[in-house]
């Protein structure tokens, strides 16, 4: 580029006294070796990279809290269905399945 000071003559943006050793991509500024980091292959700056992993973990929290609300009311659904036909089984019984007979065969041991 013409115009432009070299890199090995730049200076970190954070650190006026350090010699720049990258540029990041996103926001253009020089850094130093501190101050940069290597994420998927890019140098990026700690700012850029920050709004670079929140903003997709943003995105993710809506779809997850939605996926974990409806599992839950899916498994209050299945656990009153399965309440609910054994309530209905149990209400078909006669109430003469309950009464005893009135000589059980121990009593007839006697």
């Amino acid at each position: 580029m013409p115009g432009t000071t070299p890199l090995h003559l730049q200076r970190c943006f954070h650190h006026a006294l350090r010699e720049a050793v990258a540029r990041c991509p996103s926001c253009g500024r020089f850094y130093c070796r501190e101050c940069i980091n290597e994420h998927q292959g890019r140098l990026l700056c700690a700012s850029c990279l920050r709004r670079l992993l929140q903003a997709p973990a943003q995105k993710r929290r809506w779809p997850a809290t939605v996926g974990r609300c409806a599992a839950a009311l899916a498994g209050v659904v299945v656990a009153w269905l399965f309440f609910y036909a054994v309530g209905s089984l149990l209400i078909k019984i006669p109430s003469s399945f309950h009464e005893m007979k009135e000589t059980s065969s121990w009593e007839s041991q006697r």
